[in-house]
């Protein structure tokens, strides 16, 4: 291989990295390390689909979480459960968009966004949950939550 061949090897896989960074950034704005972990209230910037997406931190691990306003609870993928080794409580019937199905209450330790923690929280591991975690009002309604101008701002309620 020409030493030419390698320069344009890695100007390619440079320009490749670059250019995966800046749509993840733009698809997923609300990465932990920007969020900080340290504040009583976490500013959340809504993604290109209109959701409001965030990597938090269950039971000190983390995850990646969609924030539902309209959801009752937090509703755990099953993968994310065995991630984190949830022990379901008792078996439910819900009722969800999608229809009826059976859900397992569950208890998480902490849920964190930023620097925003709830610590206690009911949710349901959820078998047939396509993403990894809905994070609903059993975390949210512990919160002062606000909405303006595309940004949606959590505050820890002390």
């Amino acid at each position: 291989m020409s030493r030419n061949s390698i320069i344009y090897a890695i100007v390619w896989l440079s320009l490749a990295f670059g250019i995966y960074t800046l749509v993840d950034n733009i698809q997923n704005p609300n990465k932990a390390f920007r969020l900080g972990n340290n504040a009583s209230s976490v500013t959340l910037k809504r993604g290109l689909d209109g959701h409001y997406r965030a990597e938090a931190l269950i039971n000190n691990q983390k995850v990646d979480v969609l924030i539902d306003t309209g959801a009752t609870g937090v509703a755990i993928s099953q993968a994310v459960a065995d991630r984190l080794n949830l022990k379901s409580i008792e078996a439910i019937r819900t009722n969800t968009a999608n229809g009826d199905s059976v859900g397992y209450m569950v208890r998480l330790n902490s849920v964190k966004v930023g620097g925003v923690e709830a610590q206690n929280v009911s949710a349901m591991i959820a078998p047939n949950l396509e993403g990894d975690v809905l994070l609903g009002m059993s975390y949210l309604g512990r919160m002062d939550v606000r909405l303006f101008k595309n940004q949606m701002t959590i505050k820890q309620v002390e």
